[in-house]
């Protein structure tokens, strides 16, 4: 959702990192977030959880990633 909601908001997100145990938004905004980027027009539980499960996958591996680092990303930015 932390990142979800920030792209949405077209906000930069090259130098955002995930903080675990943050809470932002209430739980409505976060399943109406969830809902918007599921692409599905009425998911069930099991599509959300499939979503929000290879969506947190991807996003670890990205924030691991050396092209997206802040020491090489500038060279990248945007990747």
């Amino acid at each position: 959702y932390q990142y979800l909601s920030r792209y949405k908001q077209k906000e930069n997100l090259d130098r955002f990192t995930f903080v675990p145990g943050r809470i932002e938004g209430t739980e409505k905004e976060c399943l109406a977030c969830l809902m918007e980027f599921c692409q599905r027009s009425n998911p069930s539980w099991t599509e959300l959880s499939n979503f929000t499960h290879f969506l947190n996958f991807q996003l670890k591996k990205c924030e691991k990633s050396v092209f997206c680092s802040t020491v090489v990303g500038g060279e990248f930015s945007g990747f």
